[in-house]
């Protein structure tokens, strides 16, 4: 026999009360809610304004409903301050890894070291953050298992505890461009100052021109970092490998922009390299050296330091085996 539900429960008047006013307490937060969302987007058109104020919004309703409604079922009851402190420590040691995260949150909020569009780069982690939530932010990932620092089309959630154990760089704020560096290596026959003047030419051309609201925001934000700034102007550098010489084009772009500036900096280079007879790329090579042609001596079983060999000897019997 099934064993009826005792709803007697319902009859308590003091348990009503305490639903009607949790439940005016939820329509009067939500309707708050909507009333300041439809102000905000009534009066921006700014998709990160009201992106943030949606989100401020929520997270304000959800502590703050759940305060009062908290507050109204706790009523009442004398060993209240007892159990919510046996609760607390029960879950903090079981959900330490979502606390940390919530207090990752607050740092965020407060610290504000990215926001919501701002490229970033976090352990071995890059990408375009696209949210920030109570326990992780959600970027749009770059680079992996594609070159330069465009997006893969993934999503990666990272849990908000990560800001305090994992290095994190902002591309975005402070100083909003970054160095770029084209190496180019042309052959030590190469009229190499010739090829560093259409480099630099070339650095000038495609490097961005900061403007002084710029310039006076990257030295802000350089001295209130205690950051040594270099000057903002590109330049050649110049290096010897073992294949040739390396001049080393370095100039601004934006973050965004690095692998499409690369490559209208490359198009220009083959270009004007294309014209200069005097100069040639450099890349590795295998030299095959004749004694007769170069015109050295030898030493063999039968020759002395001293004795050149003959040089109607055909030097492709040389690689011939003996008879």
């Amino acid at each position: 026999m099934i064993e009826q539900i005792d709803f007697s429960f319902l009859r308590n008047a003091d348990f009503l009360i305490k639903v009607g006013e949790s439940l005016i307490i939820l329509v009067l937060i939500w309707v708050i809610r909507r009333v300041i969302i439809r102000i905000v987007t009534q009066t921006t058109d700014n998709t990160s304004l009201i992106y943030t104020w949606r989100k401020v919004s929520e997270y304000v309703a959800i502590l703050v409903a759940g305060l009062l409604i908290g507050s109204i079922w706790l009523r009442g009851f004398e060993s209240a301050s007892t159990y919510l402190g046996l609760l607390s420590a029960g879950l903090a040691i079981s959900l330490q890894d979502l606390i940390t995260n919530l207090f990752g949150w607050m740092y965020l909020m407060a610290k504000r070291p990215f926001e919501v569009g701002d490229r970033i780069e976090i352990g071995d982690q890059a990408g375009d953050v696209i949210d920030i939530h109570w326990f992780h932010f959600t970027i749009l990932e770059i680079r992996n298992w594609i070159e330069a620092d465009q997006n893969t089309g993934r999503l990666v959630h990272v849990p908000n505890r990560f800001v305090f154990t994992r290095p994190l760089a902002n591309f975005s704020s402070g100083i909003p461009h970054i160095w770029n560096e084209v190496p180019v290596t042309v052959t030590f026959e190469s009229d190499w100052l010739a090829a560093k003047k259409i480099l630099f030419e070339l650095a000038e051309q495609h490097s961005l021109r900061p403007t002084k609201e710029q310039e006076e925001t990257i030295h802000k934000a350089a001295r209130r970092a205690n950051i040594r700034m270099a000057h903002l102007t590109p330049t050649v550098y110049t290096k010897v490998s073992g294949s040739g010489i390396v001049l080393t084009l370095r100039y601004l772009c934006t973050p965004r922009s690095r692998r499409s500036s690369e490559e209208e900096v490359w198009e220009d280079v083959l270009k004007a390299f294309a014209e200069r007879e005097d100069i040639d790329f450099a890349y590795n090579t295998q030299r095959i050296f004749y004694h007769p042609v170069e015109g050295k001596t030898v030493v063999s079983d039968h020759q002395t330091v001293g004795h050149p060999m003959p040089h109607s000897t055909n030097p492709k019997s040389l690689l011939d085996p003996p008879s």
